[in-house]
Parts: C-alpha cells; sequence; structure tokens
C-alpha cells in the first residue's frame, strides 16, 4: 500500500485508494468515485457534458452531430420551395410536407443554430417588400417553434428587394 492511504493501494493510480474506489482497476476522477464518466453514446464525450447523450456527435460541438455541407444544401433546397400566398405571408398548404421533411433535420441537430431567410420576389415597394420578406422568415420560424424546434435554435432574416427570388 501507500503511505498516503495509510497503506491502501491504489490499483489504477487514479488517487483514489482501492478501499475507496468504485472502480479500482480502471482510473476514474475522484468527483465520480474513482469511475470514468459514462459515454454511452462513444462519441468521447462524457454524458454528463454531452447535449446530445443518445447522439453521436464531435467534442468540438459538445457531443452534438455537425451540420455537413450535403445537410445545409439539401435545407436550403428545402426551403426555396417553401410557397407563400401572393403579396402575403401565410404559407400554401401545398408546402406542409417540405415544412415537415425541415423539421426532422433540425430535430436531428438539437442544438444547430439556423438563419431563415424570407425573401420577396421584385415587384411592390422596397418598404412593402422588406416588411413582407421579414413576415414571412418569422410565419416559417413560428411553424417550425410550434413542432418542437426550439426557438433559441433559429434567428430570421428578411432580405426584401435586396435579394429577390426571381
Amino acid at each position: 500500500g501507500l503511505p498516503e492511504f495509510d497503506g491502501c493501494p491504489d490499483t489504477d493510480g487514479d488517487g483514489l485508494p482501492d478501499n475507496l474506489d468504485e472502480c479500482p482497476l480502471v482510473p476514474g476522477p475522484i468527483a465520480n468515485n474513482g469511475c470514468p464518466w459514462a459515454d454511452g453514446d462513444g462519441d468521447g464525450v462524457a454524458d454528463k457534458d454531452d447535449l446530445c447523450p443518445d447522439v453521436a456527435g464531435t467534442i468540438a460541438n459538445s457531443g452534438c452531430p455537425e451540420v455537413t455541407e450535403a445537410i445545409r444544401t439539401a435545407l436550403n433546397s428545402y426551403a426555396k420551395t417553401i410557397l407563400f400566398d401572393t403579396g402575403k405571408e401565410s404559407i400554401k398548404e401545398q408546402s406542409a410536407g417540405v415544412l415537415m421533411d425541415i423539421v426532422a433535420i433540425l430535430n436531428e441537430y438539437s442544438t444547430a443554430k439556423f438563419t431563415i431567410e424570407g425573401h420577396t420576389d421584385s415587384t411592390g415597394s422596397d418598404a412593402l417588400n422588406q416588411k413582407l420578406s421579414e413576415a414571412r422568415a418569422k410565419t416559417v420560424k413560428d411553424y417550425l417553434v410550434s413542432k418542437s424546434v426550439p426557438a433559441d435554435n433559429l434567428s430570421t432574416k428578411g432580405y426584401g428587394k435586396s435579394n429577390p427570388v426571381a
């Protein structure tokens, strides 16, 4: 045994004597009684620190999956098919399916931040188009939030005539 532990051994060398160590053969922090922290999804981020403990992610993204360029491209493609009633912020009924596809993707990336961009065509005044594009982005955000996408993960930006759809 070791003198600092009154003769008790510390087999795994984690600074906790075996008689107090719940995992005497595997090193772990004293705060966890000498056992390693659990990492259920095996991504290298301990469950206690993992924002997505049931899905493997990256250490850089706090244990959550990172949004790939392919996913960004898919979301942008889906977003371009969301249709609005002419001159209004109301979403056309035929956009329901694509919106649910977007919800599914956003829920897979529950900690990622996304910006919803609102656009109009170039018909009408600058002020009207700016207001309408902002309202459209907010309408989409409100829909996504109503389907359990965290509001804190979404921001909106309206472009008005500065970046028309066509």
